[in-house]
């Protein structure tokens, strides 16, 4: 065989093994292409889970801090639960750093939750919803118990619409605001559920209705139907 004749083997073998890499390249690409929605979907559930996981963790601080100070103080910023509190001659720390960040907001900032009974009866009406009727006490804190008959008072007298899947307007406070929980300030619905809420901004991480016990709340229609199943004792007759 001539040189020529070598080279130009050489060079078509060389073309070949081109294509086949492209070709395998393009294979993978595809593949990729398949499997990006799915890998996209988990790290967006692991995210919303850290970010469950902290919300839990600020939820217990700010119990602390409250039953610390025997209901007279509310924390007024995430610092205040970063600095622990005074024991003895030391500090006891109630929040781990990691915590204090939100994974889901742009800027990593928790909102603040106000003590606000209409803004807590939200919240409680889709605990209830999720609990088929029944919402877990609250802490055994005069402060906390509060703010929880208030928003019980405000969702019995409310509406029955269903706002779970509705973006709802928010101011967003981040330092220097007496708070009783906190939020997400992102407003994307969630790949999970928090008690049923597919939306971050309405996951509310807060000490209200996390106790071991249970409080049956009854809208009016509830209660009424409760009265037709147990209609009260007929009344003692007159004395003769």
């Amino acid at each position: 065989m001539t040189a020529t004749a070598n080279h130009r083997a050489r060079r078509d073998e060389s073309g070949m093994t081109l294509i086949a890499v492209m070709a395998m390249m393009a294979i993978f690409a595809i593949a990729m292409l398949a499997v990006a929605p799915s890998v996209q979907l988990e790290v967006q559930r692991e995210k919303e889970l850290e970010s469950i996981r902290r919300g839990e963790e600020i939820a217990e601080a700010i119990k602390a801090y409250v039953s610390h100070h025997r209901g007279t103080k509310l924390p007024e910023s995430i610092d205040d639960l970063l600095d622990g509190l005074p024991q003895g001659t030391k500090k006891r720390m109630i929040l781990r750093a990691s915590a204090a960040t939100d994974p889901l907001s742009p800027d990593g900032k928790w909102r603040l939750i106000k003590p606000e009974p209409e803004t807590i009866a939200a919240f409680a009406k889709r605990v209830q919803t999720y609990n088929n009727g029944v919402l877990p006490d609250s802490p055994p804190i005069e402060y906390f118990n509060k703010y929880a008959m208030m928003a019980v008072n405000i969702r019995n007298t409310g509406t029955e619409d269903e706002t779970d899947g509705v973006e709802e307007d928010f101011d967003v406070v981040t330092d220097n605001q007496p708070f009783v929980g906190v939020a997400s300030q992102s407003r994307a619905k969630s790949v999970i559920s928090y008690y049923g809420i597919e939306r971050h901004s309405n996951w509310i991480f807060t000490p209200l209705y996390r106790g071991s016990g249970r409080t049956l709340i009854t809208t009016k229609q509830q209660q009424q139907h409760l009265e037709q199943l147990n209609p009260p004792p007929p009344p003692p007759p007159p004395p003769r």
